[in-house]
């Protein structure tokens, strides 16, 4: 796989066609229960009519209740039989109330409200269908930040598409995903949902999630709308706590968080969303420089904005609008949309219009949008184009799904540690395995948080499962689970099990003594012990915050307790952020990070284990060594005093910028990832020391697998301009290159640096290149590179 930034941002072109496969006809015998006139092929929905022209007809036609209908989205219910929606739901569509739905997934569900939007309202205007599809329907692969670990685009654009086609086949056209927040602080807890810390790799990844959901075409029946979330700076709330304010510089604000949402713009996202955090005291659900100086007039923006669950109405808590009726005008004058849940706009907009506090002129627009949207979906040629039970029969949990779910699984582990060459277990040398951990046999966490439609019951393949499969009678597997994961046990400084405050589920202390007891007794008897550990999948996602990092529960006390046996020690770890894993950092063999890997997770989870895969994932995301680090991030800046630095007016080396009581370095860097097989870098080569600006330079380095088994590598190209009219990252990814070595395979990399990719927003917020000293860093992860200078001329 190979991106490089200057090939990231692509001309605007949309990638929606107008050519729907229409039947002209198909609405002329219709008879609407509003009205007493029959509909006929000469109707607005004559849809052989130009775009334009057909949604010109139709808004002539429209009233204002009902151009305000059509800003209006609502979520439906899920019940233990599927989702629903009760009378008075129904009676809403009924009335022209509902342009979109979400949680309205299934041919025959959706179907059904289909029906009531199409055949029992005056107009008939179809009503869109969404659902949060994050990282699989039903086929539920890697949580997003699992994914972005493969830095493999095809294989994260393969998992949208299939994702995609089995939503799609179940009544959905509309997601809302990608997620392409920036995020620094591993408290927060939607870092699951994110693909990390660097610009580049987010928008490299948001791109080709944006390509795989939508493809060439969103009117084919095999594609969905994609949605740019959450727009924007939501990823920096402070103190990692969800929902909070976010400040961040005009300077930041351009150089980081906004690229990603640029760069999707650029490959033909149809709608944005709004995020729940204000941005530097005003909250981006309302502000009108982000959603219409930014979006629409600067970028050119032709989708709908919707905002998130009633953050329309959140605008009275912040502080911003006085009551609904005020923050249904500040969100709508800002340049959102479609109003999510709250219903402001359908109470309070024909009032303010009325009252010339909001212009019909924006309702209009805004309407067209929506309208275009449906239009291109091809929902005006055919509404029930995504209700066909037997197309869902066909696509959804397919054997090539599932085979691209484990791939997409293996893809995405990251080997943080193989200490002597622990892993991969030499099943030829052993006989038994004690596999322990809370997550081990685990289907409801496997497949993480936001997992769409996926079957938390009987779907996933657990880890025990997974490794049962493919030892068979060779190596007994023995199982205990050995500890609790729950967040609901308080661990703050937990030396023993006496300093639990909080019992989970009922168990008491002597019940987790029981627990942990059971390990041992398993671990004595086998030869090698697979500790499968980490989080809650509810520990992460919306709402899931966290102040620690540590593994929670007492699975601190349980690794130590193992340690004791000096067993071969192998820790698995499945969460959705970096953790604190310092103590195993130290004290365990070989740590293989599996994020929640979904629902072929177990499957996957063993055949790296047991060597049928070898790793090649590296970390999107810097772990640090304690929380008290945190922000920590592998772009940062440098300081007038730099630790290490030697500075003759302070030369005692306390009066650096370091702490006291840690490294500054972090425990792992972003873009490590260890492999079962090693790679060796030659002195990369410049093919000039000069760079003119209208030149190129070509950077080339030999990359050699100098070991016995086949791989695959992320070769890494980093970036720094040494002076600048303001100052700048020590080191910024400008490309990177994925790929395969055979055993003693030698290959050639190049990259080649344009002057456009060292633009940056300079000290006048002006975008362009500085000349000047330049160093160029190539290698395996951000701190394992070779550097060598080179200059920008005038």
């Amino acid at each position: 796989m190979n991106f490089c930034i200057k090939t990231s941002y692509c001309a605007l072109v949309f990638l929606f066609s107008q050519c729907i496969h229409a039947n002209p006809t198909m609405f002329s015998d219709v008879i609407n229960p509003n009205s007493n006139q029959e509909l006929s092929q000469n109707d607005w929905r004559n849809s052989s009519l130009s775009m334009d022209k057909f949604i010109d007809d139709l808004l002539e036609k429209m009233t204002l209740d009902e151009k305000i209908g059509q800003l209006d989205l609502q979520s439906g219910y899920r019940g233990v039989t599927g989702p629903f929606v009760n009378a008075a739901y129904e009676q809403q569509i009924r009335n022209g109330n509902v342009g979109a739905i979400f949680n309205a997934y299934g041919a025959e569900f959706g179907k059904r409200l289909q029906t009531i939007a199409v055949e029992q309202t005056r107009l008939g205007i179809p009503i869109i269908m969404g659902h949060d599809v994050i990282h699989g329907h039903k086929t539920i692969f890697p949580q997003s930040i699992g994914e972005a670990a493969s830095w493999d685009l095809e294989a994260i654009r393969l998992s949208a598409k299939i994702a995609a086609k089995e939503a799609s086949a179940d009544g959905i056209m509309w997601t809302f995903a990608p997620v392409a927040d920036i995020v620094r602080d591993p408290r927060w807890g939607r870092v699951s949902e994110s693909v990390g810390e660097d610009p580049l790799l987010t928008s490299a990844i948001s791109v080709a999630r944006v390509k795989g959901f939508q493809g060439e075409d969103i009117s084919l029946d095999d594609t969905i709308m994609a949605t740019a979330k959450h727009f924007v700076g939501y990823g920096a709330s402070q103190a990692g706590r969800d929902y909070n304010s976010t400040d961040i510089s005009e300077h930041s604000l351009w150089s980081l968080y906004l690229l990603p949402f640029k760069a999707m713009l650029d490959a033909g996202v149809t709608t944005f969303m709004t995020g729940f955090n204000d941005l530097n005291g005003t909250p981006v659900t309302g502000n009108r420089y982000l959603l219409e100086d930014v979006l629409r007039d600067k970028w050119g923006f032709k989708g709908f904005v919707v905002t998130d669950y009633t953050a329309v109405k959140e605008l009275v808590a912040h502080g911003y609008a006085k009551d609904e009726k005020h923050a249904a005008q500040l969100a709508f004058n800002g340049g959102a949309d479609m109003d999510m849940v709250g219903q402001t706009y359908l109470k309070y907009l024909k009032l303010l219009i009325e009252e010339r506090k909001v212009s019909e002129a924006r309702l209009n627009g805004a309407v067209r949008r929506i309208l275009e949207m449906k239009w291109r979906l091809g929902l005006f040629a055919d509404p029930y184009r995504y209700h066909d039970d037997k197309r869902a029969a066909q696509r959804i949990l397919t054997k090539e799904n599932l085979a691209a779910a484990n791939d997409m699984a293996r893809r995405s582990m990251v080997l943080l540690k193989n200490h002597n060459q622990t892993l991969p277990i030499d099943t030829k040398k052993i006989n038994s395995i004690a596999l322990i951990g809370p997550l081990a046999d685990n289907r409801y966490d496997m497949i993480g948080n936001w997992a769409g439609a996926g079957d938390r019951g009987a779907q996933p393949v657990t880890v025990k499962e997974g490794l049962e499969s493919i030892l068979g009678e060779d190596v007994t597997t023995r199982y205990a689970k050995g500890a609790t994961h729950s967040y609901l046990l308080s661990h703050t400084g937990m030396s023993s099990l006496m300093d639990i405050d909080v019992p989970v589920s009922g168990q008491t202390v002597q019940d987790l003594q029981t627990e942990i007891d059971e390990a041992l007794k398993i671990a004595k008897e086998s030869d090698v012990v697979v500790m499968v550990l980490g989080e809650d999948q509810r520990m992460s996602g919306e709402a899931s915050s966290r102040t620690e990092l540590s593994l929670p529960g007492n699975q601190q006390v349980l690794m130590e307790a193992l340690r004791s046996l000096n067993k071969p020690l192998i820790l698995v770890v499945m969460s959705g952020r970096p953790n604190d894993l310092r103590w195993a950092d130290s004290n365990v063999d070989a740590i293989l990070h599996a994020w929640y890997p979904g629902t072929m997770g177990g499957q996957a989870v063993a055949d790296v284990l047991l060597g049928k895969y070898n790793p090649a994932g590296k970390l999107p995301m810097t772990f640090p060594r304690t929380v008290g680090q945190v922000p920590l991030f592998y772009n940062h800046k440098n300081t007038g005093r730099p630790i290490g630095s030697a500075n003759p007016a302070h030369t005692p080396a306390e009066y650096t910028s370091r702490y006291d009581d840690s490294l500054n370095s972090p425990l792992y860097a972003f873009g490590h990832g260890l492999s079962y097989t090693q790679f060796e870098y030659s002195p990369p080569i410049l093919s000039s020391e000069k760079l003119t600006p209208k030149g190129e330079l070509t950077i080339t380095v030999q990359v050699t697998n100098i070991g016995d088994r086949k791989g695959e590598e992320v070769i890494q190209l980093y970036t720094h301009q040494k002076v600048g009219s303001i100052t700048r990252p020590i080191k910024e990814l400008k490309g990177f290159q994925k790929l395969e070595f055979a055993p003693g395979e030698t290959k050639n990399v190049k990259f080649t640096l344009t002057p456009a990719d060292l633009a940056f927003f300079r000290a006048d917020m002006t975008w362009g290149t500085e000349p000047g000293e330049f160093d160029v860093m190539v290698g395996g992860a951000s701190n394992q590179v070779q550097t060598l200078a080179f200059t920008l001329t005038d």
